[in-house]
């Protein structure tokens, strides 16, 4: 198998941005020769306009869209003919609905999976929106949309209904979860009151 096909393979399957010298590594060749073999499929990509682009991006090699196809990317995720949300992505927007102000790794926490892939999808949708960083953490945070009230048709959070009904443990998961949000408070204040005294 050619560097170059091995190479293309490994990027494409990528959702990082990854260094010549990892990729050189895991196929056992010289980094110098990866750089050209890099260089050389990036060129390809420019040359027949085709509709994805090889990039250095932050110290990496990434796969991406053709910055001239931007528009039609952006329509065809946020269009209302986009097959429905999966099963992780409607159970993430479930867990930054009812616990947001939320950061990512809350999020994760509570499911127990990596939620980057859907949390991404849900903000390219429209249906959640970064919140500002999290006092505690300085994590970034993420909320609902009016359009997730739209999609619901819901007025307001408020007429979210209540999780004990739905789940057989919601009650031990709602005192829990304010019991983190709690000491979150309290770390909070604690740190306030720490920098005030200095």
């Amino acid at each position: 198998m050619s560097l170059s096909r091995a190479l293309e393979a490994m990027l494409l399957m990528a959702t990082e941005p990854v260094p010549a010298t990892e990729l050189a590594a895991a196929l056992d060749a010289p980094v110098a020769a990866v750089e050209d073999e890099l260089a050389g499929v990036a060129a390809f990509y420019d040359e027949h306009a085709r509709g994805i682009r090889l990039r250095r991006i932050a110290g990496g090699w990434r796969f991406g869209t053709d910055p001239d196809v931007a528009e039609v990317i952006e329509a065809w995720l946020v269009s209302d003919q986009r097959s429905r949300l999966t099963q992780a992505a409607l159970e993430t927007l479930s867990v930054i609905a009812y616990l947001q102000p939320v950061s990512r790794g809350r999020v994760a926490a509570v499911r127990g999976v990596n939620v980057d892939g859907v949390v991404k999808t849900l903000l390219v949708r429209g249906l959640i929106r970064e919140a500002g960083e999290d006092s505690v953490t300085g994590a970034m945070t993420f909320g609902t949309t009016p359009l997730f009230l739209q999609k619901l048709g819901l007025d307001s959070l408020d007429e979210l209904p209540d999780l004990a009904p739905l789940l057989p443990d919601a009650v031990a998961l709602e005192a829990e979860l304010g019991q983190v949000a709690a000491a979150e408070a309290a770390a909070a204040t604690d740190t306030d009151k720490e920098s005030t005294d200095e």
